[in-house]
């Protein structure tokens, strides 16, 4: 079995840390992946390298054997077996062929010590059985503000195919869900990628959100504004009646409990809506509206 420096195929040095490998390995993955290389079987192979390089260099125990073992870290217990047999006296098994192999082996040792304990069987490349996780799939799904209100269906279309999801109410804006098995298909028998889904949600509303709350300009006549009385606001669950405190001034914000926007997973519970009042100045006003102001002007 030829030696493969799985340091080199992920283009990290033997003192990379974890996160130093997995950026690698998803780098080289979405590069080299069938899909994206359909008719390229260089690519497919080192594709194979490179989540075999992935799978082994990402396990601190695998790691560990591969750094002391090279290509034949899967059968490291064997061998410390062996040596320890080997070097107990074998406990009345034929080791006579194996003492040369007890004191510091070189990669060519390896070789030659694995293919005598396993009949040869390492001719056999791993890379070629190994099973692999497909790659990842990444959609954006774009929304208005009135559909990420309410728990809804929708249908998406994924590289041909057609997949129904159910969006939970008070998804935000750039927020990622994670369908699992909807990626793409695995390598040697290996699981399905998964989609991740990123939310957009249009800002063109008369609402704004911010976190759970809800903020609106509600325009007020200046007879209510003076004189108080009711008020029909809207929410995105419907219009509400409220009631306008006499003497409101242009700007005042009212709180509505419980009228914002659904806490993301959390049946029930909402932010609240905040209103702010613009009062209009009436226009087009008849003479004996505008005596009476007059008249109100000189009280």
């Amino acid at each position: 079995m030829e030696f493969i420096d799985y340091y080199k195929v992920l283009g990290v040095d033997k003192q990379a840390s974890a996160e130093d490998i997995k950026k690698a390995y998803r780098k080289l993955a979405r590069k080299l992946h069938p899909d994206l290389n359909p008719n390229d079987a260089d690519a497919k192979k080192k594709f194979q390298q490179v989540n075999e390089a992935n799978e082994v260099l990402s396990d601190p125990e695998k790691r560990k054997k591969y750094d002391q073992y090279g290509k034949d870290w899967e059968h490291a217990e064997a061998y410390e077996k062996a040596r320890q047999s080997a070097g107990t006296g074998g406990q009345g098994q034929d080791y006579s062929g194996w003492q040369q192999y007890t004191g510091d082996f070189d990669q060519g040792d390896f070789s030659d010590f694995f293919g005598s304990m396993f009949g040869g069987r390492q001719g056999h490349s791993r890379g070629s059985r190994a099973r692999f996780k497909g790659q990842d799939y990444n959609a954006e799904l774009h929304l208005r503000l009135e559909d990420a209100y309410r728990t809804h269906k929708q249908t998406l279309a994924v590289n041909g195919k057609n997949i129904r999801i159910t969006i939970p109410a008070g998804v935000e804006n750039g927020q990622t869900i994670r369908i699992t098995g909807y990626g793409a298909p695995g390598v040697n028998g290996g699981p399905a990628g998964d989609l991740y889904i990123t939310f957009v949600i249009a800002p063109e509303s008369k609402f704004r959100r911010s976190g759970n709350d809800l903020y609106a300009t509600q325009d007020l006549d200046l007879y209510t504004a003076v004189l108080g009385g009711e008020l029909m606001i809207d929410t995105l669950d419907g219009r509400i009646k409220i009631n306008v405190k006499p003497e409101t001034q242009n700007g005042t914000k009212v709180r509505l409990k419980g009228k914002g926007f659904p806490v993301y997973k959390s049946e029930g519970q909402f932010g609240d809506l905040i209103v702010t009042f613009s009062i209009r100045v009436p226009t087009n006003l008849t003479e004996k509206q505008k005596q009476l102001f007059e008249e109100l002007a000189k009280s």
